[in-house]
């Protein structure tokens, strides 16, 4: 008995959507293979965000319980990248005192070129503060030992173009306590850097 066979050659649209596929596969490996080594050229360095200075302008603290206070608090960015400049956007740090709010720092989206640095001064001031009796007997405390103590907390993203393709991001964030003297509204110097975070 003779066999019924059928041929039926493969479908155009087949053939192009695997001719497109392989190109997308090719696209995606060489431009994989691009950022990366542009990553190798480039080598890109996490920027050190750090308090360069700060100074105790104003504090104020009635019997009533109400604290009124002002900083100046300067903040150094560093890029140490020796071939790319580097963008940061969405800085943002949050200052408190005892966990109660003080005031946000923000700054718009800038620049720092290769191999520098630049300086973000913030002047703080607060609206009257009222503070619960915890917070009173820390107030009396640190002016007693005369060393007042407030939280920073925050950061920025960062990130660099690498290549015509891609970019390489990073976050750097601070988490760190700043320390003055009520008696002459010095500051205390003491590591507050980002550097450590990574």
């Amino acid at each position: 008995m003779p066999r019924l066979t059928s041929r039926h050659g493969t479908s155009p649209f087949i053939w192009c959507a695997a001719i497109i596929c392989a190109i997308i596969s090719i696209v995606v490996i060489v431009g994989g293979i691009i950022v990366f080594v542009g990553y190798l050229v480039i080598h890109p360095r996490v920027p050190i965000i750090s308090v360069a200075d700060a100074h105790l302008d104003f504090l104020k603290y009635d019997i009533v319980g109400v604290l009124q206070t002002q900083l100046t608090i300067v903040i150094r960015v560093e890029n140490d990248n020796a071939k790319a400049h580097a963008l940061f956007d969405e800085t943002e740090f949050k200052l408190s005192y005892e966990g109660k709010p003080i005031a946000i720092l923000k700054a718009p989206e800038f620049e720092v070129v290769k191999e520098k640095s630049m300086f973000l001064p913030y002047l703080v001031q607060s609206y009257p503060i009222p503070l619960n009796p915890t917070m009173m007997q820390a107030v009396d405390y640190a002016v007693k030992k005369d060393v007042i103590t407030f939280e920073l907390k925050g950061g920025s993203r960062t990130r660099w173009r690498v290549g015509p393709l891609g970019s390489v991001k990073f976050e750097c964030n601070l988490s760190c306590q700043l320390r003055f003297r009520p008696s002459d509204h010095s500051y205390i110097p003491s590591p507050c850097t980002s550097a450590h975070k990574h």
